[in-house]
């Protein structure tokens, strides 16, 4: 546990000065970017031992390994993210632990979300997952996501629903489709929609973009959070 705890303090160290770099030469201050550190397939002792280190934001993309290792971790203050995405037979799970859902994309999520989190007594925030690789074409990109056209309804659907807060946008820098390869110009696209959507829903601020592998443009174009895993957990094993 030792060995596991240095390696997690050394990596976290490093991805810390990362991000105080990116802010650095993007002229922000440290403190307008929050780390979300994504622990899918890592244990519940890895989430203690990152507590430890002052991690208070996590998150998983998997409701079945969620849950139990946010019921493992739930005497620690951790605010859990959900960030993949999320199919509707599982929100009453999800609104349990997550304080905040960052893949909203279809207005039936949301009416789902609304009523397990009313019947849980919880209010969960929500960002509204863009596609970038749709913004030409379908309704929803490959990574899931809404169309840039969809942002503004699922905005007042949230904003309309019970027990839910419309917090703001998140993005996965997209694999096809005119961004493809270009993660800092797909993250000043999102920046672009979040100062629309602020327009008239100014408490709507979150931008969530980036992970570890481009965590410093994403910084660069403005996000509020970013989501890294490998750069702090190590890489993933497979799974089965």
């Amino acid at each position: 546990m030792t060995d596991r705890r240095s390696e997690l303090a050394a990596n976290l160290a490093a991805v810390e000065e990362r991000i105080a770099a990116a802010c650095a030469a993007a002229g922000r201050k440290r403190e307008e970017v929050t780390l979300i550190v994504v622990t899918k397939t890592y244990p519940a002792s890895d989430v203690r031992i990152l507590h430890e280190l002052g991690v208070r934001h996590v998150a998983e993309n998997r409701d079945q390994d969620a849950a139990p290792k946010a019921e493992a971790c739930a005497d620690l203050d951790l605010n859990w993210h959900f960030v993949g995405q999320l199919q509707t037979n599982k929100v009453r799970s999800v609104v349990r632990y997550a304080d905040m859902v960052h893949s909203i994309d279809r207005v039936r999520l949301v009416t789902a979300l609304s009523a397990a989190a009313e019947r849980a007594g919880r209010e969960v925030g929500c960002l509204i997952q863009v596609a970038l690789d749709a913004e030409e074409g379908a309704a929803r990109g490959e990574r899931g996501g809404v169309a840039p056209g969809g942002i503004e309804e699922l905005a007042a659907a949230v904003a309309a629903a019970p027990a839910l807060r419309i917090e703001g946008l998140m993005t996965v820098a997209p694999l096809t489709g005119p961004y493809a390869g270009r993660p800092r110009a797909a993250f000043e696209r999102l920046r672009e929609f979040s100062s629309d959507l602020r327009a008239g829903r100014p408490a709507a601020n979150m931008v969530s973009a980036g992970m570890s592998a481009d965590l410093e443009e994403a910084v660069a174009a403005g996000a509020t959070h970013v989501r890294v895993g490998t750069a702090v957990l190590g890489v993933r094993p497979r799974l089965g």
